[in-house]
């Protein structure tokens, strides 16, 4: 099973994600499919780059967005 989800890169107290495809079973900041955008919470407001295209992909290929994905999502 393919989830989309957060890969966190940020520095401590410093957090800085890419939103990524990944198999359920690699770690939160392990091996991934595919790199498809990134959230800044540290920016006011925060930054949300993320490829739709991909996105509507990958959901039509049966990836499974996480509760925080899908309300980026939603911004």
């Amino acid at each position: 099973m393919v989830k989309i989800r957060l890969k966190r890169i940020g520095a401590k107290k410093a957090p800085f994600y890419r939103v990524v495809i990944a198999d359920v079973r690699s770690p939160r900041d392990g091996k991934f499919i595919e790199e498809i955008g990134y959230y800044d919470p540290n920016r006011n407001p925060a930054v949300i780059k993320i490829d739709k295209e991909r996105v509507n992909y990958w959901l039509s290929k049966g990836a499974q967005p996480t509760d925080t994905i899908k309300a980026l999502l939603k911004k």
